[in-house]
Parts: C-alpha cells; sequence; structure tokens
C-alpha cells in the first residue's frame, strides 16, 4: 500500500518510519509512505504555505494552492483516497482501520496546521478523519495513528494473523487481563485459572473477563455490543423461520 503524506513538518516522521514494525513493513515493501512538503509546491520567495482568514479572526489557514498542487503531483493508483486529518472528521476506529486497510491501495492523508485549511481543500478531499474530540497543533500526530494502525493490518506486518483477531476491539469488547511470569509478583498472583492448563475454562474465563472489563471501563461499547448480538440473534432465528415454512 502507498501512503502519501502532505506535512508542512515531514521531520515528525523520521522517528516512526525508523522503529518498530512500521520500519519493517517499510523494509519488505508491505508499505510505502512518501513524505509531500506543501512548500516546496509555492510560487513566491517566501514559500508561504499559509494566510490570514477572510474576514478576521485569530490564527493563521493553510492555502489552498499548495495543498491542490501538491496532491495533484502525486501518482493516482486505482483504489486511492484522499483523507485529511480534521477534528469534524470520523473518528479512527478499528472497523475504519481494517476498511481501509482492505479497500485502497494509496491513502492520500493531508495535515492540517495552525487553524485548519482553506475550506475549499475539502473539494479535494474525499473522507475526512479525526483522532478524537480535542484539538492538536497539527495534523501530524493523528496521521502516525492512522499510518500505524492501517499498516499493521496489511498482510505481512505482524508475524502471528491470530493475534490481530484476539485484539481489543476486533469483537467490540476490550481485551481480557494478561500475565506472564513470575506467577507471584508482590503478592499479586496471576489468576489460577490461567495456570491449570484447562484450554476451555481459560477461554471461558477471558470471555467473561471481556464482558465485564468492558462493561466497566466502556459500558457505551458493551451497550453496542449487546444490541449487535441481540440483533444477530434475531436475525439468525427470522431466517431459520423462513426455512422452516419452506
Amino acid at each position: 500500500m502507498r501512503f502519501d503524506i502532505v506535512t508542512l513538518f515531514p521531520d515528525c516522521f523520521t522517528s516512526i518510519l525508523s522503529s518498530g514494525l512500521l520500519a519493517k513493513a517499510l523494509a519488505k515493501q508491505i508499505a510505502q509512505v512518501n513524505l509531500v512538503n506543501p512548500r516546496d509546491f509555492t510560487t513566491d520567495k517566501h514559500h508561504k504555505a499559509d494566510d490570514e482568514p477572510y474576514g478576521g479572526g485569530v490564527g493563521m489557514l493553510m492555502k489552498p494552492e499548495p495543498i491542490f498542487t501538491a496532491v495533484e503531483s502525486l501518482p493516482t493508483l486505482p483504489r486511492r483516497e484522499i483523507i485529511l486529518m480534521s477534528p469534524q472528521g470520523q473518528t479512527i476506529n478499528q472497523p475504519l482501520l481494517k476498511e481501509l486497510a482492505t479497500n485502497y491501495d494509496q491513502l492520500v492523508v493531508i495535515c492540517g496546521h495552525y487553524e485548519g485549511v482553506d475550506e475549499r481543500v475539502l473539494h479535494l478531499v474525499t473522507r475526512e478523519v479525526s483522532l478524537g474530540d480535542f484539538i492538536l497543533t497539527g495534523g501530524e500526530i493523528p496521521s502516525m495513528a492512522l499510518l500505524n494502525g492501517v499498516v499493521r493490518l496489511l498482510p505481512g506486518t505482524v508475524g502471528k494473523v491470530e493475534s490481530l483477531k484476539s485484539e481489543s476491539f476486533e469483537e467490540g469488547l476490550l481485551d481480557y487481563p494478561q500475565y506472564t511470569r513470575p506467577a507471584d509478583f508482590r503478592g499479586w498472583k496471576v489468576p489460577d485459572v490461567l495456570l491449570s492448563g484447562n484450554h476451555a475454562e481459560i477461554a471461558r474465563w477471558r470471555y467473561e473477563q471481556q464482558i465485564q472489563r468492558t462493561g466497566d471501563r466502556r459500558p457505551d461499547l458493551l451497550e453496542k455490543w449487546q444490541q449487535e448480538k441481540q440483533g444477530s440473534r434475531e436475525q439468525g432465528a427470522g431466517s431459520r423461520g423462513e426455512e422452516t415454512c419452506e
């Protein structure tokens, strides 16, 4: 997959692209990341990429021309999405990351800065994405989160595919508690069931812990999970009823 990151601060990405799973994915050519600075596409001698907003107001806006020219300079793959990182966008979650990793060959990610971008940039954008309901100084950090979340889902990035399937949010629930050696650390002991060797009991305990933990920490997620589970049951019952009628 190709990622084109349009950013005024490409140096911000040096560390994340040279360490961990992202670095390995780039080395194995599972993903390709291209950093594009809109300042390189300005026409004035000061390479000015921002200006004051019409109508007044505090702060500066990123100008549309450098962003458009930067994006238009890029190659276009058949399945391409142009994303603006914006607090007004769709919040990043696991289903979104899976959609992007599965359905696209190229993600062009525009990092806003200052007070944002000129509204006309939205004519270029196909999707707005947000890290959450808060404000940062720019779109670089949210774009790193998006990049990390998508790349790790690409085939070949994570060694054990099974580990992806058992993670938090994959089934709509938070992850269960996990432990490693020693079995007793400062009086905090690993639950006996995990030492029992009974895989059926361990699986049951983990499932119960997922439900309990989600209810304690994210009751909104638990309610959504319960509603979806109930909907699946009703749909299944309806399908069986139709088959019986035939």
